[in-house]
């Protein structure tokens, strides 16, 4: 079994055995828990793991040719995660790592007309499908847990009030959210603080939902939302703001990226990017990810940020790094979205299920073990702008305990 080669070297901790092709049995690692069982249903896959485990593993599992038999997907995914830790595995994981890295700017050629169908990839699949595992808001980013025990409806509401603390916002001002999700964020600002607030999005499900959503709530004079790409936006905003968006900018773009946040951004303004990060510097987007999940995205590691926004003219005011943030807000949709898989499957089909699976529980375990966290980067035209401690910050959050949002119409 070839891929053996690749276990035999990677499995220090924990137990991993592996069920042929032709029903034997290998076990790596020393006989103590984890412990986790997989079976190989054919020799090519066993063949693939070795040429490239990063993509074929969820292949494997998504095709029902890669199974789980003592434990589940999460348990398999986290005993390899434990063991990779930030690296890549094998020798010629490193090589192949090698060539992503190099090729990732055509892998992330994310032109207007690009855009809008990596979008659409993604977020245009069913509203239904994210009622199934998303909390009432309608948040798809990282919560902000006080506890592990919060619930995701509390957690992210923190994370609204959390960001809104960071902005600095007064009644009238001019706010500009780049990637405006379904709407809950504008709405929260609007409704906590008075501001007006403009969101663009390049979901076509994203701005119907949202627009009816301000409308139905009286809002539409305060909150509009467009579909139009941050490159095309004209005008001045007091704020800016852009959560989870900045994933799908693209490396050979990020200077453009902040160069239309200097030039949007009003002589006192403040701006707030919050965005999926790299722990072990710049890198390459996982194949299976980029392949079936989030076509051009790419998590940035905080090292090939900031010199753009500082050859962009812009202050640097405040950083922050979210850890286990994202791995505990995972934990929570992958439980509601295991809990309504039935509803999943009717929607689509098994293979789909398969693939978000092995999407949601891979993504909790690479932020657990692989090196990703999320950083939250706040900038400002002048260096004064800001005060002097961050205490303002949970000042804001103590002052305005919040009402929850109200959820959207199912």
């Amino acid at each position: 079994m070839l891929c053996g080669v690749l276990f035999r070297t990677l499995i220090r901790e924990g137990r991993l055995t592996v069920i042929d092709a032709g029903g034997k049995r290998h076990v790596f690692g020393e006989d103590r828990s984890p412990a986790v069982t997989m079976r190989l249903h054919d020799r090519w896959i066993e063949k693939q793991l070795f040429l490239n485990p990063n993509l074929h593993i969820g292949e494997g599992y998504m095709d029902g040719r890669l199974t789980v038999e003592d434990g589940d997907l999460y348990d398999l995914l986290d005993l390899i995660l434990r063991n990779v830790g930030w690296g890549y595995g094998h020798g010629l994981g490193e090589v192949l790592a090698v060539f992503r890295r190099a090729a990732r700017r055509l892998m992330q050629l994310n032109t207007l007309n690009r855009s809008v169908r990596n979008s659409a990839h993604h977020y245009d699949l069913s509203h239904t499908l994210y009622d199934l595992f998303l909390d009432r808001d309608r948040q798809y980013t990282c919560a902000y847990f006080a506890t592990p025990e919060d619930g995701l409806d509390i957690a992210q509401e923190r994370k609204k009030r959390h960001i809104a603390a960071k902005l600095l916002l007064e009644p009238g001002q001019r706010v500009l959210e780049i990637g405006s999700g379904w709407g809950g964020l504008a709405i929260y600002l609007a409704q906590e603080t008075g501001v007006e607030v403009t969101g663009v999005t390049l979901s076509e499900e994203h701005h119907r939902i949202a627009t009816g959503r301000a409308e139905a709530l009286g809002l539409g004079d305060r909150v509009r939302f467009v579909l139009k790409d941050y490159r095309e936006v004209e005008g001045r905003f007091d704020r800016i703001v852009s959560i989870g968006m900045f994933e799908a900018v693209g490396v050979a773009y990020f200077r453009r990226f902040f160069e239309k946040i200097r030039d949007l951004l009003s002589d006192d303004g403040v701006a707030l990017l919050h965005s999926v990060g790299r722990l072990d510097g710049p890198g390459a987007t996982n194949p299976w990810l980029r392949k079936y999940i989030f076509p051009g995205g790419y998590a940035p590691a905080l090292s090939e940020v900031i010199p753009h926004a500082e050859r962009a003219g812009l202050c640097i005011t405040d950083i922050e790094i979210l850890r286990l943030h994202y791995a505990e807000t995972l934990r929570l949709w992958r439980g509601r979205f295991m809990a309504n898989r039935d509803e999943v499957k009717a929607l689509f089909d098994e293979r789909f299920c398969r693939m978000w699976e092995f999407y949601l529980a891979g993504s909790e375990v690479s932020f657990r073990h692989g090196g990703l966290m999320v950083f939250q980067l706040q900038l400002a035209a002048k260096l004064g702008t800001v005060p002097l401690t961050r205490d303002y910050i949970t000042d804001w959050e103590r002052a305005h305990e919040a009402v929850p949002t109200p959820a959207y119409p199912r």
